[in-house]
C-alpha cells in the first residue's frame, strides 16, 4: 500500500512538473546533458528491461549511458539483472543465487552477463553499474571476478558504481571512491553527508528530493548529483538550468530526442 501511495504521488509530481513551462536551457547546459537509460529502452512485453536489446535501443537512439544491476549466479558469474528472482519478468520464481549460469541461461536466456555488457557496450556506452544488496558467498573471490570483467575500461570515463546502501561499494573497492555514487530515496541527507565523509563522486536520486541547496553543497565539494526519473521536456529542462548534467529517466529516447532538437552542435 505505502509503495502505491508513494508511486501515485510521483505521479502527479510528474504530472504538474510536465505542466510547469521552463526556459530552454543554454546551449552549453544541452552540451553538458547526459541522458542515461534506466535499464535499457523497455517495455517489459516486447523488450524486456536489462537486457542487451534494452541497452541496443538506448544506444542505437543516441543515449549517453546506461543503468543496470549486477547479482550474482551460484557458480560465481556476474549477471545483469534487477530482481533476485525471475518471477516479476519471467514467470519463473527461481532465485538467481540459486542456479548456476548454465542453468539461469536455460531458464531465463536473456539475462546477460557482465562479460556480455562489456564486449557489447564497454567503451561506446555509458555504464552505471548498480550493486545489488544480496548475500556474497566469496567476497574477495567475486571482487577479483569483477575486477577483472571490467578490466578493459577506465572507471570515470567508461562507468560508475551505484549502490542504494554505500557498504556495498567495499564491493568494488578496486576502483576509487569518487567513482561510486549513493542512490538515494527518503534518506537523503544522510546520504548526502556520506557522499562528502567518503570522498563519493556525489549522488544521485528523484530529481524532487535533491534540491537546488544539496545541489549547492555537493558543487562545492567538488561532487555532481544525476537526477531521476525525468520524463517531459519541461522536467528535463529544469534541472539542466539549475546545472544538472547526468539525467536517469525510464524514457531515455523520449529525452534525448527532446535534447537533440534543441541543442544547435
Amino acid at each position: 500500500m505505502r509503495e502505491c501511495l508513494q508511486n501515485a504521488a510521483m505521479k502527479i509530481v510528474d504530472w504538474a512538473m510536465a505542466a510547469t513551462v521552463q526556459p530552454q536551457p543554454s546551449q552549453s547546459a544541452l552540451r553538458n546533458c547526459r541522458v542515461i537509460s534506466h535499464r535499457g529502452e523497455h517495455d517489459n512485453i516486447k523488450v524486456v528491461e536489462n537486457t542487451l536489446t534494452a541497452f541496443s535501443n538506448a544506444r542505437a537512439n543516441g543515449v549517453w549511458g546506461i543503468e543496470c544491476d549486477i547479482r550474482w549466479t551460484l557458480d560465481l558469474v556476474p549477471i545483469i539483472t534487477h530482481d533476485s528472482c525471475g518471477s516479476r519478468l519471467f514467470g519463473n520464481s527461481a532465485e538467481i543465487s540459486d542456479l548456476t549460469f548454465a542453468d539461469l541461461r536455460a531458464q531465463m536466456p536473456l539475462i546477460p552477463s557482465v562479460s556480455e555488457l562489456v564486449a557489447e557496450f564497454g567503451g561506446n556506452t555509458h555504464l552505471m553499474l548498480e550493486i545489488k544488496d544480496e548475500h556474497y558467498p566469496q567476497p574477495e573471490k567475486q571482487l577479483a571476478i569483477l575486477r577483472d570483467h571490467l578490466a578493459p575500461l577506465s572507471p570515470g570515463a567508461h562507468y560508475h558504481f551505484l549502490a542504494l546502501d554505500p557498504q556495498l561499494f567495499d564491493r568494488v573497492s578496486f576502483v576509487e571512491s569518487k567513482y561510486c555514487f549513493p542512490v538515494s530515496e527518503i534518506n537523503v541527507q544522510a546520504l548526502s553527508q556520506a557522499a562528502i565523509d567518503q570522498c563519493y563522486g556525489g549522488l544521485t536520486g528523484h530529481y524532487l528530493l535533491l534540491g537546488n541547496r544539496l545541489q549547492v553543497r555537493h558543487v562545492q565539494q567538488g561532487q555532481r548529483i544525476g537526477t531521476g526519473f525525468i520524463s517531459s521536456k519541461n522536467c528535463l529542462f529544469r534541472e539542466l538550468n539549475r546545472g544538472v548534467e547526468w539525467i536517469f529517466s525510464n524514457d531515455a529516447v523520449k529525452i534525448q530526442r527532446i535534447r537533440d532538437r534543441h541543442f544547435e552542435g
